[in-house]
């Protein structure tokens, strides 16, 4: 989910003339706290950005990123287990095998930057020696590609989450997930509260009526989650949501609660089939009562069902 700021870090620091270095994790053995695919984003004078474990080599990867701009090609270099670097050890014991691509044009990272911006699969195939990255409009399955003596990473957009609702829960679900750089779009009918999420420099929107669907936004990697107490509000709007693409939609109250809505969602003409996909009572823990325990709760299962959806099959 850090994809956003690292490119653009990438792209700043080439447009203002300066080199830079994009540092990719290629393969994992064992244990290790980031997956292929992760990146880190290094500058000409050390800054960098992202991170590749929770802390135990980044100091050695920027190291071996200016090494790597000063000799002006790419290499791949191996941490933790089966390592060179036999006094730097992964706690989790595993190894990482991780790609140094030196940047010296914008064109790449500014591609990359575009995609994750506009929300849209992409890959990368990273080569060593003097080769320079390539950019494919599209996703491809992280792997080696041994005729091309490529190694490939695929990248689907990161989530999203698409609120709609009103009282405490939503803010705080709203400000939870700024926290950790998950884009949100928020729809409202409480004025005050609209205006917070606009304070916020969040995209949000005003309800003006039930049947308001309009306001709705989303996209096969957004979650939509329903934060209505009044399930009059809430009809429309989830049968309008329950059509358009998303990999997750849930809804706050209780089973009773769940009951009056598939009713009330029947009543529209919506399959039994279709309703049972909303998660209800939403969150990994259902006894949640407080605003922040519930966005909590609902944040982490919203980011576990992204984690767990294979969005290849949709591709396929």
């Amino acid at each position: 989910m850090d994809n956003d700021r690292i490119f653009s870090f990438l792209t700043q620091e080439l447009a203002a003339k300066r080199s830079a270095i994009l540092v990719t994790v290629i393969s994992v053995t064992g244990s290790s706290m980031r997956d292929p695919g992760a990146h880190m984003a290094v500058a000409q004078d050390g800054r960098f950005t992202g991170s590749l474990s929770g802390g135990c080599i980044e100091n050695a990867v920027v190291a071996e990123a200016l090494q790597c701009l000063e000799q002006g090609e790419a290499k791949i270099v191996r941490f933790g287990q089966g390592s060179p670097y036999i006094d730097i050890k992964l706690p989790c014991g595993g190894g990482l095998d991780i790609h140094f691509q030196p940047l010296r044009d914008n064109d790449f990272a500014a591609q990359c930057l575009n995609a994750v911006q506009s929300r849209a699969p992409f890959s990368m195939r990273l080569s060593t020696g003097e080769a320079v990255p390539e950019f494919v409009d599209h996703w491809q399955p992280n792997g080696f590609d041994a005729q091309s003596d490529q190694h490939v990473i695929g990248h689907w957009p990161p989530p999203r989450l698409m609120l709609i609702g009103h009282g405490a829960a939503m803010l705080r679900l709203a400000n939870l997930a700024q926290a950790i750089d998950v884009g949100v779009i928020t729809a409202t009918p409480q004025t005050d509260l609209h205006d917070q999420f606009l304070a916020m420099d969040i995209d949000g929107r005003y309800l003006n009526a039930v049947d308001d669907v309009e306001a709705i936004l989303s996209d096969r990697w957004t979650a939509i989650v329903s934060l209505f107490h009044d399930h009059d509000w809430e009809v429309h709007l989830l049968a309008a949501a329950l059509a358009k693409p998303h990999f997750y939609i849930g809804a706050m109250g209780g089973r009773t609660a769940q009951l009056k809505r598939m009713e009330m969602l029947q009543d529209q003409g919506i399959s039994s089939d279709v309703i049972k996909t909303i998660r209800a009572p939403i969150g990994l823990f259902h006894s949640a009562r407080d605003p922040d325990t519930l966005a909590i709760s609902t944040l982490a299962e919203i980011v576990k069902f992204y984690q767990n959806t294979d969005f290849s099959s949709d591709y396929g």
